[in-house]
């Protein structure tokens, strides 16, 4: 893997990131359009849109984008602050690090909604830069994700990163497919 991709790394809040939301759709569209995503409904891009749109209205929504020198947007990472009683999270019960438990109450988990990388800007650093832009300027100490747990790479780079694998696999609808819980506790 290398570092050697320029990039111009911006964050934004609800009202910016709007302004780009068609961007971040379309680089969505892109990451998605390949096995095993393609043509699954869940992963439609006007599904995407939808989720990405409600997220703007989340508590504590950021955006980080990387472009390159040219200004194309190669990737970006969305979240929010953790909703304590986020269903997902709260499926998961006493399989939650106490800690970490704690922590949402107090409102101190970031929870990772997104982080995506153009097919032509992966195993380039990207992810991580955009990763640790984003976990570095968050106000909660806590950082949680939900990784298809097939998804490779992805699925290997997290603990990697620091990452722990909590609790047993989830769902977040019916209709989703199957994830990882991941928590990174703070530094």
């Amino acid at each position: 893997m290398s570092d050697t991709v320029e990039l111009t790394i911006t964050r934004h809040d609800p009202r910016s990131a709007k302004a780009v939301a068609d961007e971040l759709v379309a680089v969505y569209a892109k990451v998605y359009d390949v096995p095993p995503y393609a043509g699954d409904p869940f992963f439609s891009v006007e599904t995407y849109a939808e989720r990405l749109t409600a997220a703007f209205d989340m508590d504590g929504f950021e955006t980080v984008t990387g472009r390159t020198i040219d200004g194309t947007l190669v990737g970006y990472v969305h979240g929010v602050t953790l909703p304590a009683d986020r269903a997902w999270w709260v499926s998961l019960g006493g399989d939650r690090p106490d800690d970490a438990v704690k922590a949402a109450q107090a409102g101190e988990v970031f929870w990772l909604r997104e982080l995506m990388v153009l097919p032509s800007h992966t195993n380039q650093g990207v992810g991580r830069r955009l990763h640790d832009a984003m976990v570095a300027g968050r106000p909660e100490p806590w950082t949680t994700l939900t990784c298809v747990f097939d998804n490779e790479p992805a699925r290997s780079a997290y603990p990697r990163w620091g990452y722990e694998v909590f609790g047993g696999r989830i769902k977040h609808a019916p209709e989703s497919p199957t994830y990882d819980a991941m928590v990174l506790r703070p530094r």
